[in-house]
């Protein structure tokens, strides 16, 4: 299917126009409040931190196959008897 140039030129600016309405979207939502009437407005962050020792033994035991040896070939694929 060929477009014609102004087609092109109609949907890139309007795929640009949308792009630019949503970063401008999210920058506004991203802002911060505004200064508060006696000052400015602080926010402070705080982390909480727990030490543990990690557990000696792994939590899951080593894995091991349940069956020994090569598995027997079903009959179809066997040999001749004999």
């Amino acid at each position: 299917m060929h477009y014609s140039p102004k087609m092109f030129a109609a949907v890139l600016g309007g795929a640009a126009m949308v792009t630019l309405g949503a970063l401008s979207a999210g920058l506004v939502e991203g802002q911060s409040a505004p200064a508060s009437a006696a000052g400015t407005s602080q926010m402070t962050l705080g982390a909480t931190s727990t030490e543990t020792t990690p557990p000696n033994a792994p939590a899951v035991g080593d894995a091991a196959p349940s069956i020994k040896g090569p598995a027997p070939l079903p009959s179809e694929e066997q040999g001749l008897p004999g």
